[in-house]
């Protein structure tokens, strides 16, 4: 089997492996870089064909739905077979119709179930759920000529599926010939920093919202179902009811997961802003509203109880929170990466902050493993070498693992 880290190798994001065996070739991660400007098929790495010319390419298999692994597929051929998480697959599927610009919507393919195996031509492909702030995420075992290969993903262990990462080091797969790490907090945070965990930070929440005399605005990511259950519980605790858009409704429905938050629980409220309600009238979506309108609030229910509620903001709601004078005494928080609020991302939403007078507080936890969560995993699966990828810091695995071995950008080499 050989192998190309086509990007990854000196970065984080813009995730894409290609491996070769017996003629045939399969593509794990299609990743947009974080530094990417919009999401252009100039992006594209080197892999022959991604326009469906070439027979030898099987498929694509996607560790989870991040847009630093996922986003490319927006420039691929539908054609091309895609293996991923069914519930990955259908939260993409349900968020593409609200987002701008080139979303990636999956092909059909192979739907991932844990510890399942399967085959694609020479390759044999077993799953492993994962911990990560992605739902539905998977490390991949890829096996052909004797040799077994196996890629991370991004994952953690500090998550509300933190028993994940305990039942895969507690039964790794074994002779690993070589493991693709992910390393993200390799250089970027001390050896000894320990993450928060999703419960530690619900205390915090907690802390945040009984202290906080209005309305609380809560800026997280709708596709991070552990946060949305973390911000749940903090406001059930505190009395107060957590407000969703109906994007983030769609999202949420979309697990099919009975246990995850909908929007018909109570202390869900529903709040349309006037953007989505734009949408809904230009896109006829009045049967998604409907199924999701059960617990609807407007603004001038915020406006009169603020004391009341805590909403998942995105920054569509800005224009609506100002013309319904819900600000005054309205406290801010950031829980996402600071990357995309020091890169300019949120430059709009700083300048909004600062003509309404609301501070950023941040509360957040990394989706990303730890140094000592990075070394039990290694010395579980004990691979024949460890290969970095997923960091800004390769040269750092050979201050922390044995057998490292560096593979750059665009070189193939052979397991």
């Amino acid at each position: 089997m050989h192998v190309c880290i086509h990007r990854g190798s000196k970065q984080i994001g813009g995730s894409c492996v290609e491996l070769a065996s017996h003629g045939r070739r399969l593509l794990i991660d299609l990743g947009l870089p974080l530094d990417a400007t919009k999401n252009d098929k100039q992006y594209l790495p080197k892999v022959v064909g991604l326009d469906n010319s070439d027979p030898t390419l099987l498929g694509i298999l996607i560790s989870h739905l991040h847009l630093d692994h996922v986003g490319l597929l927006a420039h691929v051929s539908p054609s091309i077979p895609v293996g991923m998480g069914a519930a990955a697959r259908r939260i993409l599927a349900a968020a593409a119709p609200f987002l701008p610009g080139n979303c990636p919507i999956p092909s059909s393919g192979w739907d991932f179930n844990s510890e399942q195996s399967f085959e694609i031509g020479p390759f044999r492909v077993t799953p492993y759920l994962v911990d990560h702030a992605a739902y539905d995420a998977y490390a991949l075992l890829v096996e052909s000529d004797g040799k077994r290969l196996f890629y991370s993903g991004d994952f953690r262990a500090h998550g509300r599926k933190a028993a994940l990462f305990e039942r895969l080091v507690a039964h790794p797969p074994t002779k690993i010939d070589a493991l693709l790490l992910e390393g993200t907090s390799l250089g970027q945070v001390d050896q000894e920093h320990v993450f928060p965990t999703e419960s530690d930070l619900e205390a915090q929440f907690i802390d945040a919202f009984s202290t906080a005399e209005r309305l609380v605005l809560v800026h997280a990511s709708a596709q991070n179902i552990d946060r949305i259950v973390t911000i749940l519980r903090a406001s059930k605790k505190t009395g107060r009811t957590l407000i969703i858009d109906l994007y983030t409704a769609a999202v949420l429905e979309a697990t099919c997961n009975p246990h995850i938050p909908r929007s018909d629980w109570p202390g869900i409220a529903l709040f349309v802003p006037q953007v989505q309600r734009r949408q809904i009238k230009k896109h006829a979506w009045f049967d998604l509203l409907h199924r999701h309108a059960k617990n609807r609030v407007y603004l001038e229910q915020i406006q009169a109880t603020p004391e009341n509620f805590v909403m998942l903001f995105r920054p569509l709601h800005t224009t609506d929170l100002e013309q319904g004078n819900c600000l005054k005494g309205a406290m801010y928080i950031y829980s996402q990466w600071e990357g995309y609020w020091e890169q300019g991302k949120y430059d709009s939403v700083k300048a909004w902050l600062a003509d309404n007078d609301l501070p950023k507080r941040s509360l957040h936890t990394s989706g990303h493993a730890c140094l000592a969560d990075l070394r039990t995993f290694v010395h579980a699966l004990s691979p024949g070498k460890v290969v970095p990828i997923h960091s800004f810091y390769p040269e750092r695995y050979f201050d922390v693992f044995a057998e490292v071995e560096l593979h750059e950008d665009g070189v193939w080499w052979e397991l």
